[in-house]
């Protein structure tokens, strides 16, 4: 499930967009720059949805901040400022796409989904791909080579997080907050826990020595010389 951040400080039309989008992902509604900032500092949403009015720090200011920190989660502006200067310049200071309000419910859909898509590699179907092992987001479910790999529920949320963020190194933290969410009732060793489970599931194809444990660090999913053992 994609993991979104709304920033949109008008609370109703934030919860009209927040319907909208909850089809698609789950959806962290923020109401400020200050807050809006601090959560895409942490890197663990898909993509961010952004006005450009906003109290304490501006869009374009959060927008510009991000990507000074090489922080480059797909950011969809979406404001009321419709003219041409403030398109050039959303564009200038990284944003990714751009829709003014008032919008079409459908259209918002497709825009965030295509962003997605594009930012992962994705090509016609709605699958990543990294090497023989192919996970299908509309179905549900997890392929190597011509085998189908049974991952459910969190299992599955995981492999696809690691294989999002090829490459490069992913905390606890990180995958704890993507997961279950800063607010889980439940600790930072449920992540030792699922991915040990995750392996389990993985290593008849040999894929489970694509996750390495950096330790004390967290984790980076990677293609070893000469691929899987299968």
């Amino acid at each position: 499930m994609l993991k979104i951040l709304l920033v949109e400080d008008d609370e109703i039309l934030s919860d009209s967009i927040l319907e909208i989008l909850s089809e698609i992902g789950e959806v962290v509604q923020v109401y400020d720059g200050e807050e809006a900032l601090y959560e895409g500092e942490r890197e663990i949403y898909d993509v961010i949805v952004l006005d450009l009015m906003l109290p304490l720090m501006n869009g374009e200011q959060v927008l510009m901040a991000l990507r000074k920190k090489n922080i480059f989660t797909p950011v969809l502006i979406l404001t009321a400022k419709d003219a041409l200067e403030d398109k050039v310049n959303g564009f200038k200071n990284g944003g990714d796409d751009y829709l003014t309000k008032p919008f079409h419910r459908e259209e918002l859909i497709l825009r965030v989904q295509a962003l997605v898509r594009r930012s992962l590699g994705m090509k016609g179907k709605n699958e990543l791909v990294v090497n023989d092992l192919c996970v299908d987001l509309d179905n549900h479910q997890v392929r190597f080579k011509e085998n189908e790999i049974n991952l459910q529920g969190k299992k599955f949320d995981l492999l696809l997080y690691l294989m999002q963020n090829q490459g490069r190194i992913i905390t606890k933290d990180q995958l704890f907050d993507r997961i279950w969410g800063f607010q889980s009732d439940t600790t930072l060793t449920v992540v030792e826990v699922y991915m040990s489970n995750l392996r389990k599931n993985l290593k008849p194809f040999g894929v489970d020595r694509w996750i390495k444990t950096l330790r004390n660090v967290g984790y980076l999913f990677e293609i070893p010389e000469g691929g899987s053992d299968e």
